[in-house]
């Protein structure tokens, strides 16, 4: 039996397949402007990767910012809880979940089977997101995704003291100005949205295991120097940290589906 899950953010969208314990497929795609398209087409892309048809997915969840608004998904759930259980499934020893999303950070405290424990957010404020990276990667005139590697070249960080997204792409152009090098900046701005995480994290603690989701996951970067001030080791996850939420929203709807049906047939005995 198939689930599906949806998550569609600010910066990009995507869906997972889901049968029985396997993750059947998945895609990530960069969102549109309109949240109702961007799920359209990123469900349409993983539905022709599996070789299904919509009309084979037998409950499909919806996460991410647009949630309410994705006409084909049954119901929709918040990113926290999908963030959860897509990390739980993929590894169960987890328990501290740092999701660093395109406009917003979340920390997500989970027990020992996977149930909600804590959290926290900020989205307030682009510092310390994924949006946070792109301005500095678009001052830099790097793409996003050279910043992880740039920066794990760097041996002496530039120190980036601005909480503001705007403010810190004027101090990158100021370094730049005076010759740093591009490999001390990158590892400035990854030591400086570290910190920002860190700060989100003090306030609902840490417990080992911690896992990095969302794109900002794929910075080496970052990872390390999350560690770093964390003092916690970042465990990898055996799924693209990219489709986490979707996951998770494909695990309860199979989870709402089996629920359901229970009471079908407890109403029909």
């Amino acid at each position: 039996m198939i689930f599906a899950g949806v998550d569609v953010g600010s910066m990009t969208a995507e869906a997972v397949l889901f049968d029985d314990d396997e993750l059947l497929a998945s895609t990530v795609l960069v969102a549109t402007p309109n949240p109702v398209t961007s799920a359209t087409i990123v469900m349409d892309t993983v539905l022709a990767q599996a070789g299904l048809r919509a009309a084979e997915i037998a409950y499909c969840v919806s996460t991410g910012y647009g949630r309410e608004r994705i006409p084909f998904a049954q119901h929709d759930i918040s990113e926290i809880s999908c963030h959860g259980k897509g990390a739980f499934w993929a590894d169960p020893g987890i328990r501290t979940i740092i999701d660093v999303g395109g406009q917003d950070c979340k920390v997500i405290r989970i027990d020992s089977v996977g149930d909600l424990r804590d959290f926290v957010m900020n989205d307030k404020c682009a510092a310390g997101t994924g949006r946070f990276l792109e301005g500095v990667a678009k001052t830099m005139a790097v793409h996003v995704s050279e910043l992880g590697p740039i920066a794990l070249e760097g041996v002496d960080p530039v120190p980036i003291t601005s909480i503001c997204t705007v403010f810190t792409q004027f101090d990158v152009l100021t370094f730049l100005a005076e010759g740093r090098s591009r490999e001390d900046i990158g590892l400035g701005v990854a030591e400086a949205l570290a910190l920002r995480v860190n700060r989100l994290v003090k306030r609902v603690g840490v417990e080992d295991r911690v896992c990095i989701t969302g794109g900002v996951a794929k910075n080496a970067a970052v990872v390390r120097a999350t560690e770093k001030v964390l003092g916690h080791e970042i465990c990898p996850l055996r799924v693209d940290p990219q489709i986490v939420g979707a996951l998770g929203a494909a695990l309860l709807a199979r989870e709402r589906y089996e629920k359901q049906d229970a009471q079908r047939r407890q109403a029909a005995s």
